[in-house]
């Protein structure tokens, strides 16, 4: 003989204060949410270095966030054509900075997703160290006019001035390469 006590049936959905009971129809079919388009987009840039008396420095700019914040952060844009990663990387420094440079090696890649208005947009961006080869500092020659200032900043400061942690860890990355450390 089974001593198990039986389980009531569950009732109707009690209606919540202020409310009206939970109605389910399975017969009402439920119209789709609507998703915005997914489009990608890659972007290369990173840092280009020069050194001052032994001291490494990066030139970085300042831009607006989308929340009209101005954020310290690395030179960066869309690739053109046929560009590599690389050869944009080159093209958009000197741009956004005023400084020509030369690839050293690659430091690595930030991938992350944001919303727009109509659309999710996948961003990869590659990032390159470089070594900085000429030019003046400068955001004169952004064609884009989303640098609103430059700066040198020594490798060793860029953790207290970038706005992102992802372009911190490439600079420690940086870092480690000048120093000797990474491969």
């Amino acid at each position: 003989m089974s001593s198990a006590v039986p389980h009531p049936r569950p009732g109707p959905v009690p209606t919540p204060p202020g409310g009206h009971a939970l109605r389910i129809d399975a017969r009402v079919v439920r119209r789709p949410v609507h998703t915005l388009p997914v489009v990608e987009e890659t972007s290369a840039g990173g840092l280009v270095v020069a050194r001052d008396a032994g001291t490494a420095h990066a030139a970085v700019i300042a831009r607006r966030n989308r929340a009209g914040r101005l954020e310290w952060c690395l030179p960066k844009g869309h690739l053109e054509g046929t560009e590599t990663p690389a050869e944009a990387a080159v093209r958009e420094i000197a741009e956004e900075t005023g400084i020509l440079g030369q690839v050293v090696r690659r430091l690595g890649t930030i991938d992350y997703w944001f919303t727009g208005e109509d659309r999710r947009v996948h961003k990869v961006v590659h990032h390159f160290l470089l070594e900085a080869t000429g030019g003046v500092l400068s955001v004169e020659g952004d064609p884009d006019q989303e640098a609103e200032d430059v700066a040198w900043v020594a490798l060793c400061d860029l953790p207290d001035r970038l706005a992102y942690p992802n372009e911190r860890r490439l600079a420690q990355a940086a870092s480690a390469v000048l120093a000797g450390e990474a491969e």
